[in-house]
């Protein structure tokens, strides 16, 4: 991807019609209410691997670390603008687990972006997806959900060619994000049980970006300079964390942190499917199988839901 040169005369001027934007966001809000929330869970995925596929093209230029703080950062200011947390009037134990919440999805992210950087997409989700996977193995209860765990660690298995000798720094990265990622769903699960559902994500990823900023914001300082590459940047922000996790808020109401979990099982799928469409990544037979392992586990769970 080529970027814009320092001095091109790029000078978007953006009017923001305020009341229209939020009857769009109320008129989306009550479209996706029609939508199942399976059907939401992939909207999302896309979303957030499109955001991933633009984010590798910016390891080189800002660095791994600085594009995971300037995604929390872009996505922390488009949803504060949006939900105005700061009229909230909620008791100190719902900031805090907000907060939490916030800290931990800070954290998955850069540990995720920095086994990006040296591991396979694939290989990375593959190996990350273990947190979710504890997570709904601590939530079985039936048959049918231990038969289609078992199914989606089957597929994850072939979906990822782990090697430790290729890249060890990056399994342990991977490895650190996966145990983020079940922090992420328990706390983001009784964030949303409080009520709390957009506006909790946007105090949260407040906090992260807050938290990480002296340590990482510097790194994006070469973005400030290149209107193109800010543009990135908060397209980053927007597909990867704001829309999809949003999204997530309204998932986590309608199902049990378990099934939750289960659904993640779509994205080693989606991020296939991204790898094909965008970046021309086509799956070996064993890739496909896993694939095919991993939706499937999805629709056993959700058919014998009631």
């Amino acid at each position: 991807m080529a970027w814009a040169q320092a001095g091109d005369p790029i000078r978007p001027e953006i009017a923001v019609d305020v009341p229209a934007t939020r009857r769009m966001a109320g008129a989306v809000a009550r479209a996706g209410r029609k939508i199942p929330g399976s059907g939401l869970f992939v909207i999302g995925a896309l979303s957030q691997y499109g955001g991933a596929a633009i984010a590798v093209t910016l390891f080189p230029i800002i660095g791994a670390p600085s594009v995971a703080w300037a995604r929390l950062a872009a996505s922390a200011a488009v949803l504060a603008l949006w939900r105005r947390p700061w009229r909230l009037r909620w008791p100190l134990r719902q900031w805090g687990l907000a907060i939490g919440f916030g800290l931990a999805l800070a954290a998955m992210n850069v540990s995720f972006y920095l086994a990006l950087d040296r591991l396979p997409m694939g290989t990375a989700v593959a190996i990350e997806f273990t947190g979710p996977v504890a997570v709904a193995a601590l939530g079985t209860r039936r048959w049918r959900d231990g038969g289609a765990l078992a199914l989606a660690v089957g597929g994850v298995l072939l979906l990822a060619d782990v090697s430790w000798g290729g890249s060890p720094l990056g399994v342990l990265f991977a490895l650190g994000a996966a145990v983020l990622w079940a922090g992420y769903i328990l706390l983001g699960s009784r964030v949303a049980a409080g009520g709390a559902g957009v506006d909790g994500l946007t105090v949260g990823l407040i906090a992260g970006a807050v938290a990480l900023a002296p340590f990482l914001a510097a790194g994006v300082l070469p973005a400030v300079g290149d209107g193109w590459l800010l543009v990135a940047c908060v397209g980053v922000g927007l597909l990867s964390t704001a829309v999809p996790y949003a999204i997530d808020q309204v998932v986590l109401v309608r199902v049990s942190a378990s099934r939750f979990a289960l659904l993640q099982a779509l994205l080693p799928a989606t991020a296939a499917v991204v790898g094909v469409v965008f970046l021309r990544q086509i799956p070996s037979l064993p890739e496909a199988v896993g694939v095919a392992l991993v939706i499937l586990a999805v629709a056993v769970n959700a058919t014998g839901r009631r």
